[in-house]
């Protein structure tokens, strides 16, 4: 087999696991919609076990392994990200609220005063 071939069968090959990936997610809804009858335990169960058995279907295709690799790069990212401290966190918060405070009241001093321009001035309606 050539090259693009393989690469077909491959795609192919995880185009139908994906899809029946969805498919078993869909018949976890229809499942849940059937046990109505049954205790919620039981419904939500089969539901996440539909979820689950999804999963591990997505799992062995060739996006669900870069998807996979993905999040270890991300988590493997996170570790290296230098927190702030407490002290740090509370003072930015506080920064930023009392830039949204002030912008506000920036803000509405600019509406009162085109306010009262437009209205006042212009229109000579107060």
């Amino acid at each position: 087999m050539s090259k693009s071939n393989v690469e077909t069968v491959t795609s192919t090959a995880d185009r139908v696991k994906l899809v029946l990936a969805v498919v078993v997610i869909a018949a976890g809804i229809v499942a849940y919609s059937l046990l109505e009858n049954q205790p919620a335990v039981a419904r939500v169960g089969v539901f996440l076990a539909s979820l689950v058995i999804a999963g591990v279907i997505a799992w062995f295709s060739e996006p669900g392994r870069r998807t996979i690799s993905f999040a270890r790069d991300a988590n493997n990212e996170v570790k290296r990200v230098i927190w702030p401290s407490r002290k740090e966190a509370t003072q930015m918060t506080g920064i930023v609220f009392a830039f949204v405070v002030a912008m506000g009241i920036l803000l509405w001093l600019f509406d009162k005063v085109l306010g009262w321009v437009i209205y006042g001035l212009l229109l000579g309606w107060r």
